[in-house]
């Protein structure tokens, strides 16, 4: 497989565009679909497995990925963006559910017992982590789509900031104009958040 995305315009060698090996996947083509999985495969399944750890589960994630390209191609909306960062939004999606049901499956096998412990040591900073997890999350949502973009490869995907260029088809400048732009927005949103509990002020200014 590839090492990096394919291109969103034609390239020299006369390849087809992304935007057309969809349309081709959509009438049926499956040497379409060969075609985008060897441009996407390979970084499709690194986001995974930076997410997953657990290659086997990583490796499941990619197949429903490309398994829901295959039965609906058409959900690929190229006005909102290049096709690479639909999919790598698909993946990360699928990725972080694959691995939240994980986790309620290892709690739900974890024995019932008569016995009543108190907290262990260091759950209440457990707690609070999943408080700040949560407000995050939702800080997130706040962002433009552009920059939520950036903010999902670079800092929950682990991509550097080139890799997330090749994978939105955006200048490098642009990525790193948004990301900054992200940081800061996000910076203000849970300043508030966190002001608004304990009726401080933070001093952030936008």
């Amino acid at each position: 497989m590839a090492d990096s995305p394919g291109p969103t315009v034609a390239s020299s060698d006369g390849r087809p565009t992304d935007f057309e090996l969809v349309q081709r996947l959509a009438q049926g083509d499956r040497s379409a679909f060969g075609e985008l999985y060897d441009r996407y495969g390979t970084p499709a399944y690194s986001l995974a497995r930076r997410i997953c750890v657990d290659p086997e589960l990583a490796e499941d994630v990619v197949q429903e990925a490309f398994l829901a390209l295959w039965r609906h191609p058409a959900r690929f909306d190229p006005a909102r963006g290049s096709f690479g960062t639909w999919l790598m939004t698909l993946v990360h999606h699928r990725a972080v559910d694959a691995v939240r049901k994980e986790n309620t499956q290892r709690r739900r096998s974890v024995p019932l017992t008569d016995d009543i412990s108190p907290p262990a040591e260091g759950s209440d900073h457990a707690a609070l982590i999943s408080v700040v997890s949560a407000e995050v999350r939702a800080a997130l949502h706040t962002l433009p789509e552009e920059q939520r973009q950036v903010i999902a490869l670079a800092y929950l995907g682990g991509y550097t900031q080139c890799e997330v260029a090749k994978l939105t088809g955006v200048p490098l400048g642009t990525v790193k104009s948004r990301t900054f732009a992200a940081i800061r927005r996000l910076r203000g949103t849970l300043g508030n958040l966190w002001a608004g509990e304990t009726g401080e002020t933070t001093g952030v200014h936008r």
